[in-house]
């Protein structure tokens, strides 16, 4: 089973935190959609042998296309691929641009699937990270969109810096702020939340408002003691935490997602979508017009790295560790051979020794004081030639 990724390169206005590739232009979006039609059937023979399980729309803001443009992509998509009888396909989608008419819509659609960008319930937050939509918007969507979409998944993020004064009171209000957060979410009965830290990426608004001192830098502690908590919360109203950033009910993983973490092959579509085949790994190019023009003349607009044996074993610990299904100390002996099994044994020890790691049934797992700080431990488990 393998999946499609379909990336819609546009948004309203641009996210403080985001440095995903997007134009706020839509003056050529007739056009990408026409350009990600002709991408997916000049590329359907590196399908052919495949059954697409997911098709995932993603951006960007794919909302901001028209109800008749994604169904026509998804029309794309069975003309040129085996697809199973019940494929998950996901809608990333604002609550802007979920209004009670668009959502009945998109229930009548293919569309099974919502992944909602709420990132927080707090206007501050959200005005902060110059969010396109308001506190009521969030709260207004999600009561709609649970009435017509039995599956959906909300994206929340924590650690975003205090308002307050510094100090001790202040980041107490922090953590009650972020409890809030997580029961707003909860109140909607969703079966599914994807969680992240506020990173700050070198070249977005964010990273230039904490330089000039405007935003304070967010701290690791804060985002620490938030995903503490989330894990807690959520665990305790029956979400598992199947990977580092993801919650979801029993039955309502993102098949999607799984499949990127446990190694299963994906065609990215649109501009700077990566692809994957177990052998290498592919990127178009970021940027709409170079993109557009190279379709255009049949030519497809992407650079291919071939993985070598060390790429693919520091992938697989990389994405085995932050999930539960762990890495098996098996596969790494059997596809990689006794030399990475070694290697992997002696710079776990350390991990293992502190509690961070454990292995139970040979699988290799982050243990709950360990999870946090998984990418950390990866990264020294990573074989360098």
């Amino acid at each position: 089973m393998s999946g499609i990724y379909i990336h819609i390169p546009f948004c309203k206005q641009a996210c403080h935190y985001c440095d995903f590739h997007f134009s706020t232009s839509m003056k050529k979006k007739d056009e990408m959609v026409l350009a990600l039609s002709r991408e997916l059937k000049m590329r359907k023979k590196e399908f052919e042998n495949e059954v697409v399980e997911t098709i995932y729309f993603g951006g960007g803001t794919p909302s901001v296309l028209t109800t008749p443009e994604i169904q026509f992509l998804i029309d794309a998509v069975y003309e040129n691929y085996a697809v199973v009888e019940n494929p998950e396909i996901t809608l990333e989608a604002n609550p802007d641009d979920l209004s009670k008419e668009r959502i009945i819509e998109l229930s009548k659609s293919p569309i099974n699937r919502l992944s909602i960008g709420i990132q927080s319930f707090f206007e501050d937050d959200l005005s902060m990270m110059n969010r396109a939509h308001n506190s009521a918007e969030a709260r207004k969507c999600l009561a709609e969109a649970t009435k017509y979409f039995d599956n959906i998944t909300i994206d929340l993020i924590y650690g975003i810096p205090d308002s307050s004064q510094n100090g001790e009171q202040a980041q107490q209000m922090s953590n009650e702020k972020w409890k809030q957060n997580i029961e707003a979410a909860l109140s909607f009965g969703i079966p599914h939340i994807s969680s992240y830290a506020l990173t700050v990426e070198p070249k977005t608004a964010l990273n230039k408002l904490i330089q000039t001192g405007k935003i304070a830098k967010p701290k690791d502690e804060v985002a620490e003691a938030h995903f503490q908590i989330l894990v807690v919360t959520l665990e305790a109203k029956g979400f598992i935490h199947y990977e580092l950033s993801n919650f979801g009910k029993e039955g309502y993983f993102s098949k999607n997602n799984s499949a990127y973490w446990l190694g299963k092959k994906y065609l990215g579509i649109g501009p700077s979508a990566h692809s994957y085949d177990g052998i290498s790994r592919s990127w178009n190019v970021s940027n709409n017009s170079i993109y557009l023009k190279s379709i255009q003349e049949n030519r497809l607009p992407n650079e291919i790295e071939i993985l070598s044996k060390t790429d693919r074993y520091n992938e697989y610990i990389m994405t085995g560790l932050r999930t539960i299904w762990g890495v098996s100390l098996d596969k790494v002996e059997k596809e990689f051979g006794k030399e990475y099994l070694d290697y992997l044994n002696k710079q776990a020890r350390k991990f293992i020794d502190d509690k961070l790691l454990s292995i139970e049934d040979n699988i290799l797992k982050a243990t709950k004081k360990g999870k946090f700080l998984t990418d950390g431990i990866a990264s020294d488990l990573f074989y360098v030639n």
